[in-house]
């Protein structure tokens, strides 16, 4: 499985962008809240993505950010809550206002947003609050996910890992090798592969 694409925006469209890599242009549904928080077309972004197969169709799913992505998939948690309801919702509020409402326990003020009614809204409350936290960029981020590995621990945690046995197992693996000198000479992505081997195969 592909955790991300990089290439050149070719076109936006609501709820949709295509992206050329090396000659493939990618078709991915994309919530228009993210629209905005990628380059312009003409430019190279990096996806994150989320695929979705199953006997009628196939679907790529793309987002600005792994923690844009993180919140696709905690609303795929919501009983009710499809990959295209979720990105209905996530293009009809930002991500920031959304777990804001959620935080605050504004029940009225989530089924006022479009694609959520009053039974969606309950369901929400119920499963998505006090997992969510906004950062000082008024991003949705995980809690307690050590950086610069967010992107390992999402990867790990969308291949079925349980994330809070992944957040400690690459915190475990962060703090053990610092001191390998060997290690600390590599480039940050050299690292995250080390950090990601090393991980399935411990979680395993």
């Amino acid at each position: 499985m592909f955790n991300s694409i990089t290439g050149i925006i070719t076109a936006k469209l609501p709820k949709q962008v295509f992206l050329d890599n090396n000659g493939v242009e990618w078709d991915l549904c994309v919530p228009d809240s993210n629209l905005d928080l990628l380059p312009p077309v003409g430019s190279e972004a990096k996806i994150y993505t989320w695929l979705c197969h199953t006997d009628m169709l196939m679907c790529l799913y793309g987002f600005a950010s792994a923690e844009e992505r993180s919140l696709f998939l905690d609303l795929l948690k919501v009983d009710g809550v499809g990959p295209k309801g979720a990105v209905k919702i996530m293009s009809s509020v930002s991500t920031s206002r959304l777990t804001e409402v959620l935080e605050n326990g504004d029940i009225e003020m989530l089924e006022a947003i479009p694609g959520i009614g009053k039974k969606t809204a309950g369901k929400m409350m119920l499963t998505l609050k006090g997992k969510l936290k906004l950062s000082e960029n008024s991003s949705t981020v995980r809690i307690n996910i050590p950086s610069p590995y967010v992107d390992v621990i999402n990867s790990l945690a969308s291949m079925g890992y349980d994330k809070k046995m992944v957040e400690q197992k690459v915190s475990t693996l962060v703090e053990a090798l610092s001191a390998d000198t060997d290690f600390s000479g590599k480039s940050q992505k050299e690292k995250e592969d080390i950090i990601f081997r090393r991980a399935i195969v411990e979680l395993a």
